[in-house]
């Protein structure tokens, strides 16, 4: 299995896009230092957001928060992510809100 990236690589990662993660979590309409959290535990819209500013996928980041094995099948279960980071629960809110 392979390893999840090093949190100081993710951030080498988007230093080189010239970014930083307060910047990104900015752009995303969210406090400046809320993308941190998905270095530490997962999240999947801040792992999307990350992902897609460096341009990889959030499992080739992250493998052990997406690849399932018996052992962790049950603790692995992950919502849907869009495009823009939402997670299903908050794409069907603002339609029946609509």
């Amino acid at each position: 299995m392979e390893k999840d990236w090093h949190k100081e690589d993710i951030l080498a990662a988007v230093r080189k896009k010239k970014k930083s993660l307060a910047a990104l979590s900015r752009e995303s309409g969210l406090a400046s230092g809320t993308l941190n959290y998905a270095l530490n535990r997962p999240w999947a819209r801040g792992e999307h957001i990350i992902a897609q500013a460096i341009g990889v996928a959030p499992e080739d980041i992250w493998p052990s928060r997406y690849l399932q094995t018996e052992k962790n099948k049950k603790h692995q279960m992950r919502r849907p992510v869009n495009d823009n980071g939402q997670t299903a629960g908050y794409l069907i809110k603002n339609i029946v809100n609509q």
